[in-house]
């Protein structure tokens, strides 16, 4: 499994290429392909970047909770798989974001690549640059989400 580290700028290209950065290239496992998959995000206005086994990861843990004959469920794999697309780097590191994609998010020629552990989101630069929250409000986040009893173990 990967883990991405860090945010950086990124230039869309003429043609809607934009370059992978050499560190998410570094931190990928050398097992890994230069093959990703590319979704709208479900929460916020970005999109989402998933290298292979990643993506097969996250499937899995959908399989194990969705019933496809299920409607409401089939509901959900159908919003889910909406605007996904396979990507692949090219030789100079480059991968081609649909247009449409990019065209749901607002992004055009800045774009801000943001390693989010196994992912790796992708944010119109204006945006990015608004989004967080003030130091404190993200402390107390951290003690709610994080700050269990000393007694119990952190994962």
């Amino acid at each position: 499994m990967a883990t991405f580290i860090g945010d950086y700028p990124c230039k869309v290209d003429a043609k809607g290429r934009i370059i992978l950065p050499a560190a998410f290239k570094k931190q990928m496992p050398p097992a890994a392909q230069d093959h990703f998959v590319v979704r709208k995000d479900i929460f916020e206005n970005c999109l989402v970047l998933y290298a292979m086994d990643d993506w097969n990861r996250q499937l899995e843990k959908i399989r194990k909770k969705i019933n496809p004959y299920n409607r409401e469920h089939n509901m959900f794999l159908r919003n889910f798989f909406k605007g996904t697309a396979e990507l692949v780097l090219d030789s100079n590191n480059r991968m081609l974001i649909p247009k449409r994609l990019m065209d749901l998010i607002g992004a055009e020629r800045d774009v801000v690549l943001a390693g989010q552990d196994g992912r790796i989101e992708i944010w119109p630069a204006s945006v990015y640059e608004t989004i967080g929250m003030p130091s404190e409000d993200f402390a107390d986040l951290a003690e709610k989400l994080l700050g269990g009893s000393l007694n119990e173990p952190m994962e």
